[in-house]
């Protein structure tokens, strides 16, 4: 009974159809996982970028640094993008998305900057721990805003397994002991790390007493309010109560 009730209500207040797609402007398209747009294309660029020369920062903290910390942070770079490139690849290639090839002229400075220091010393397990660190925190919030906002299910699941790794690598990269967060332009500071008076809470506009009566006793049940059951109710039981009360009278008219 209350599957018909809500179908006629649905049919009667002209109901939008479920299936209906919402238009989410320029630059998406539809793809057998949902959605998918320019924030789901970059993503899959810049993990491609960060395996470029992450890859390679790797084996170089394996074969300059006599740092058994830093060689295992290595280590989890290499295997880790090793992995990454070849769900970037396969993912890129379904959703038909292009990827780079070279890295940025800021990751080859980097490179060039480790390859510049000297081989076993504390300024290569520096720069290395740095570098990679720093790169990592930025990469693991944009991976969390995509991962938030996308309607595309492969998407999802691409960014878990991305920030999974990177949260991985920040970890290990940590674990070296040579990384400087008192360089607060490269790691800044959380910002709930501050007083509550540099994070002040959103403002909340007031909602029309109407608005507020309705909204706390309502509650959703296959896509309807109550209230509208409510009323739907109403008008049933007041059909039949006309309906019985019309044959009452109509017996009393003709004994």
């Amino acid at each position: 009974m209350r599957i018909l009730l809500v179908s006629l209500l649905a049919l009667a207040l002209g109901a939008p159809p479920a299936f209906a797609q919402q238009d989410l402007g320029p630059g998406y398209v539809q793809t057998q996982f949902g959605p998918m747009g320019p924030a789901g294309r970059d993503l899959l660029q810049k993990v491609a970028l960060a395996g470029l020369w992450e890859g390679p920062a790797g084996r170089m903290g394996l074969e300059k640094s006599s740092n058994p910390l830093v060689q295992e942070a290595g280590r989890h770079l290499i295997e880790g993008h090793t992995d990454l490139d070849r769900r970037t690849v396969e993912l890129a290639r379904t959703l038909n998305v292009p990827l780079p090839t070279q890295p940025t002229e800021s990751q080859q400075g980097w490179l060039d900057e480790m390859r510049a220091a000297p081989a076993r010393s504390q300024e290569f397990d520096r720069v290395f721990a740095n570098r990679l660190r720093a790169a990592h925190g930025v990469v693991y919030k944009f991976l969390a805003t995509v991962r938030t906002g996308t309607r595309n299910t492969a998407i999802r699941d691409y960014a878990k397994v991305c920030m999974d790794t990177v949260l991985d690598h920040m970890t290990v990269l940590e674990a070296t002991g040579m990384v400087d967060f008192d360089d607060t332009e490269a790691i800044p500071l959380a910002l709930v790390a501050q007083p509550s008076s540099a994070a002040p809470s959103p403002t909340i506009p007031p909602r029309a007493p109407q608005q507020v009566v309705t909204s706390t006793r309502q509650q959703e049940d296959d896509g309807v309010p109550d209230g509208l059951l409510g009323l739907g109710a109403v008008v049933v039981v007041g059909g039949g109560i006309w309906l019985w009360s019309r044959g009452r009278s109509s017996r009393r008219m003709h004994p």
